[in-house]
């Protein structure tokens, strides 16, 4: 008797919420991350930026290197942004997580983050770029091993 209360309030409590329309939620905003497409596609960051992103080679267990490059709307590599990664298994979150880790600027202006793959399955690499300490964007890439 006390489970079936417990599920009518949870149930009224859920349908009582606000909903926060789609079109109101941010890329930038904490915990949304938008989808990214397959890698080496550009992909907008702001209105000045562009970046692409893959893995320098195809992943397998083990180590592997996500790669993401940040461009100007003219080309130009830009290096000024701060790039985190984190990679994970949706399926299985935090039990694999490598928790928030800086992307190391490489010679070349390419941002680099070395990664443990430690399990075949799905795995999600969630990137956050920042400049200035304002967030501009976070998104989210998802594969399978």
């Amino acid at each position: 008797m006390k489970s079936i209360g417990s599920a009518i309030f949870l149930a009224w409590l859920l349908a009582s919420a606000p909903a926060v329309p789609a079109a109101a939620q941010s890329p930038s905003a904490p915990g949304v991350y938008q989808s990214l497409p397959k890698p080496g596609a550009r992909v907008a960051l702001d209105k000045g930026h562009t970046f692409t992103f893959g893995f320098v080679q195809p992943p397998k267990l083990g180590n592997a290197v996500m790669r993401v490059e940040v461009f100007t709307l003219d080309g130009q590599r830009d290096r000024s942004f701060t790039v985190k990664g984190e990679v994970d298994m949706p399926s299985m979150r935090g039990a694999h997580s490598s928790g928030p880790k800086p992307f190391v600027l490489s010679a070349k202006g390419a941002y680099l983050l070395p990664m443990q793959l430690v399990m075949p399955g799905d795995w999600e690499v969630r990137i956050t770029f920042e400049k200035n300490g304002e967030t501009l964007l976070r998104g989210a890439y998802l594969f399978d091993l």
